[in-house]
């Protein structure tokens, strides 16, 4: 009976023969994924951006300050159209509103706030991968079966630490983390909204790629991925400028001249009063930060379907 019924199956595989090439080649009997990924990332946020006005996604692309991402996701398959998606990337993010294209118009106050940083950058997350094609008729066809388009989307949490160029009265520069202090009031009596803000935060991942299957068991893929973070200080600024006698007040001796110089470049750097921008915006603090990747994927697939079975002839079921 068992050969019978196996044989039933070989001959319906025949008359549909678009339909098993399609399982064999994409789904094959593998029910996991594991890639390495690296590109290009870039900071969407305060600091730094292209010319005109500060916006979100590729308008503000700055790629004089692109930095390198890099990492690893494991992927479980529970079906065709839906992958769940655990990933580990690091790298780093920075922007410098000195690098800004001017034009003369709406960017110039950004280039003269003369503000600048980098960090680290370190994330996991959990998402979803949705293959849209997985739901279209299964023919035989290069786009079906070697390529697969799918969305992304996903939680995540990363760590970051902005750090800014102090420059000492000797000339020497060097690089101080920022969030000890302070510059825009976080912690202190007189700004009682303003809470010390944490080094670790979470993000929503959001986009899409497509892969090419080399054979049923190695993919290449690329994926444009971008954060909506939930804070606002990735690059340290986003609300007003503060009162310089409050870092006397709140922060060790040897770190006042730091803050007022990592606060005030603007002033500095135009000669102007620090007492002109008292209570001015810094940042803007109606949008978050953001950070964009663009991946080059090289993946396998690995792990047998349970519900897969053999017959005597060592076919796969199309099931």
């Amino acid at each position: 009976m068992r050969l019978a019924f196996c044989s039933i199956i070989v001959l319906q595989a025949t008359k549909a023969s678009t339909q098993i090439y399609y399982n064999d080649f994409v789904r094959s009997d593998r029910q996991w994924e594991f890639d390495i990924n690296v590109g290009p990332t870039n900071f969407l946020g305060d600091v730094g951006g292209g010319k005109g006005k500060g916006t979100l996604f590729l308008k503000d692309l700055n790629l004089a300050v692109t930095n390198i991402f890099y990492g690893a996701n494991v992927t479980y398959y529970p079906n065709q159209w839906l992958g769940i998606r655990a990933g580990f990337n690091m790298g780093k993010l920075s922007g410098f509103d000195s690098l800004i294209k001017s034009q003369g118009s709406v960017e110039r106050d950004r280039k003269n706030r003369n503000l600048g940083f980098r960090t680290d950058i370190a994330e996991a997350n959990l998402s979803l991968e949705i293959y849209p094609t997985a739901f279209f008729a299964r023919k035989e066809s290069f786009f079906n079966n070697k390529l697969r388009p799918y969305f992304n989307v996903g939680f995540g949490v990363f760590r970051f630490n902005p750090q800014g160029i102090y420059e000492a009265p000797n000339g020497q520069k060097r690089w101080v983390d920022l969030k000890p202090l302070r510059l825009e009031g976080q912690g202190m009596a007189e700004y009682p909204d303003r809470k010390e803000y944490s080094n670790i935060a979470f993000q929503i991942p959001f986009g899409f790629g497509i892969k090419y299957f080399i054979n049923e068991q190695w993919y290449i893929a690329t994926e444009i991925m971008q954060r909506y973070t939930f804070t606002d200080y990735i690059d340290d600024v986003s609300k007003t400028y503060v009162d310089p006698a409050l870092f006397s007040k709140y922060l060790p001796k040897d770190q006042v001249a730091i803050a007022e110089q990592m606060m005030f470049k603007r002033a500095l750097v135009n000669n102007r009063p620090v007492s002109d921008f008292i209570g001015k915006n810094r940042g803007d603090a109606s949008n978050k930060d953001y950070y964009l990747s663009l991946f080059l994927k090289i993946g396998f697939r690995f792990g047998a379907r349970d519900t897969d079975f053999s017959c005597p002839s060592g076919r796969r079921s199309i099931f």
